[in-house]
């Protein structure tokens, strides 16, 4: 799924896709905003992406998509 991170003062955002749950994301934002500590993210590749809670200007989660094989209409 893909998650967009909105930071303030900037005109840009951090994109990435993620092969976390929706609710795990929300959870570890939550988590992060209420101790005013550090939100964690780990792309599809591996990586881990880090932002302070307290530069969070938004989270946008896109919905969990499941990959389709093949070229059949379904």
């Amino acid at each position: 799924m893909e998650v967009k991170v909105g930071i303030v003062q900037s005109g840009r955002e951090i994109v990435l896709e993620s092969e976390e749950t929706a609710a795990a994301v929300e959870s570890a934002f939550a988590k992060a905003v209420a101790d005013d500590g550090v939100l964690s993210l780990i792309d599809e590749r591996g990586r881990k992406v880090l932002v302070p809670a307290a530069r969070i200007a938004y989270l946008e989660i896109g919905q969990e998509h499941v990959r389709r094989v093949g070229f059949g209409a379904l």
